[in-house]
C-alpha cells in the first residue's frame, strides 16, 4: 500500500480528493518542465536514449560528480528493485520503520531481510546502539533483545538499507554515525544503500548528503528522486549515485534497456535547471510544516518532529519521556487506524501506517502541502474528531 491513490478515491466519488498521502512538492510542476514536456511530446516517435547520456551529464553537472557516477531509473522505486536483484539471495540489514518498497523488492528477490527496530522514544532514529549491532551481523553472533536476528549467513550481496530523512518518520540521523556506519559497512563487506530521495527538502541538504563518500567508498551508493521534489510523480524519474561502474552496470543489466522515457529524461533536465523552484519549496516547507505541527499537537496527536515534507503523528493516549512514560487524557478517539477512513469519507486521503513494520495501529503520515490546503485539513480533521467526542 502506498499513498498518492488518487484514482481510487475518484473512481468511487467522480471527484478528487484532497490529497495528503503522497509526498511530492505543494508548489506543482515547474512551468520550465511543463515547457520541457511539451516539446518533448514532440519527440517521441524515437526511442529513448537507453544510456540517459544527456540526463546523467546535467545530473552530474549539479551533483559536482562524473557522470559515470549517475544511473538512471524509472523513479527510485525502478532503481530499489534493480538492487535487490543485484542482491539477489543476499542478507540485508533493515531499520525500521521503513518505505515498504525495500522489502517487497528484496523479498522478491529471495533476499533475508533481517529488521532492526527503532524506537519511538528515540523518535524513530538511528543511534549509536546500531553499530555493534552491524558488527554483531559481519561475525555471524545474534543479537536477541535488540529486534536484530542475525543468522549468520556470509554471502556476498549483503548490504544496509538507510533513509535519510527516514521514511516515514522525516528524521535526519547524526552525519558523524552514518559516516561510521559507512565505515563499518566498508570493512566488513557490505553495501550502504542510502535513499536520499527527501533531502531535498531539508533546509541544508548539503550538510545532510553522503555524496562526499561517494569516490573514497564505492560500496556506497545514493538514491534520489526529483518526482518529490519536483511535484513530477506521474512522469516517474529517479537516479542513483555510486563510484563502483561494476555495480551500476549490474544494476543497468538488470533489467529493460528503455527505463526511462525521453519526456522524463527531457523534464529532468529541465528540473537540475530550476534551481528558483527548488529554494521556494525549500522556504514553504519549514514554515507550513511547523503550522501543521502545531495544529496537530492542539488536537490531542502525538507528532514526531520530522525535518523533511511529511508528518507522522498518532493518538497520544501515552507520551513516551525519557525512561518514562505518563499518561496524557487528551480525549483523541483514534488508537486503532479509523481516522484515515474518516477523512476519507470527507474527500481527503493520508498514509494510514499501519502496514509499516515497528508500528502499531493508529500512526499516520501526512505531506505538508500548502498555507490554504494545511488549512482546510486541520479545520476538517478538527470536525472529525469533535464528530467523535
Amino acid at each position: 500500500m502506498h499513498g498518492g491513490n488518487w484514482s481510487a478515491y475518484q473512481r468511487q466519488t467522480g471527484s478528487m480528493p484532497l490529497d495528503f498521502s503522497a509526498n511530492i512538492s505543494p508548489l506543482g510542476v515547474p512551468e520550465k518542465v511543463k515547457q520541457a514536456i511539451r516539446q518533448a511530446a514532440e519527440e517521441v516517435c524515437r526511442y529513448p536514449d537507453p544510456l540517459c547520456r544527456d540526463l546523467r551529464e546535467a545530473i552530474g553537472e549539479a551533483e559536482q560528480l562524473p557522470p559515470e557516477y549517475v544511473f538512471c531509473g524509472n523513479g527510485a522505486a525502478d532503481l530499489i528493485w534493480r538492487l535487490a536483484s543485484v542482491l539477489r539471495n543476499g542478507t540485508v540489514l533493515l531499520p525500521v520503520p521503513a518505505f515498504t518498497e525495500y522489502r517487497a523488492a528484496l523479498e522478491t528477490h529471495a533476499c533475508r531481510v533481517q529488521p532492526y527496530v527503532l524506537r519511538e522514544e528515540d523518535e524513530f532514529r538511528l543511534t549509536e546502539r546500531f553499530l555493534p549491532l552491524l558488527q554483531q551481523q559481519a561475525s555471524g553472533e545474534t543479537a536477541g533483545a535488540s529486534g536484530l536476528s542475525c543468522g549468520g549467513r556470509e554471502d556476498a550481496g549483503n548490504a544496509v538499507f538507510l533513509c535519510e530523512p527516514g521514511n516515514p518518520s522525516g528524521v535526519t540521523t547524526d552525519p558523524v554515525l552514518l559516516q561510521k556506519i559507512l565505515e563499518c559497512c566498508a570493512q566488513t563487506g557490505r553495501i550502504l544503500v542510502l535513499d536520499e530521495c527527501f533531502l531535498d527538502f531539508l533546509g541544508n541538504p548539503e550538510e545532510h548528503t553522503m555524496k562526499r563518500f561517494l569516490k573514497e567508498f564505492p560500496n556506497l551508493i545514493l538514491l534520489r528522486a526529483l518526482t518529490k521534489s519536483y511535484a513530477m510523480a506521474g512522469v516517474r524519474l529517479g537516479y542513483c549515485l555510486c563510484s563502483d561502474p561494476q555495480l551500476l552496470d549490474r544494476m543497468r543489466q538488470s533489467g529493460q534497456p528503455w527505463n526511462v522515457s525521453h519526456i522524463a529524461q527531457q523534464a529532468g533536465i529541465a528540473a537540475l535547471h530550476d534551481k528558483e523552484y527548488l529554494e521556494k519549496v525549500r522556504q514553504l516547507i519549514p514554515r507550513e510544516r511547523e503550522k501543521l505541527k502545531s495544529g496537530l499537537e492542539k488536537l490531542g496527536f502525538l507528532v514526531i518532529p520530522g525535518e523533511a515534507n511529511f508528518l507522522l503523528f498518532r493518538a497520544a493516549r501515552k507520551k513516551v519521556e525519557g525512561s518514562g512514560v505518563r499518561e496524557d487524557k487528551t480525549p483523541v478517539p483514534y488508537e486503532g487506524g479509523r481516522l484515515a477512513q474518516n477523512l476519507y469519507e470527507k474527500g481527503i486521503l493520508i498514509r494510514d501506517c499501519a502496514d509499516y513494520e515497528g508500528l502499531c495501529g493508529g500512526w499516520y503520515r501526512i505531506c505538508v502541502s500548502t498555507e490554504e490546503e494545511n488549512r482546510m485539513f486541520l479545520q476538517v480533521l478538527e470536525q472529525v474528531i469533535q464528530s467523535r467526542l
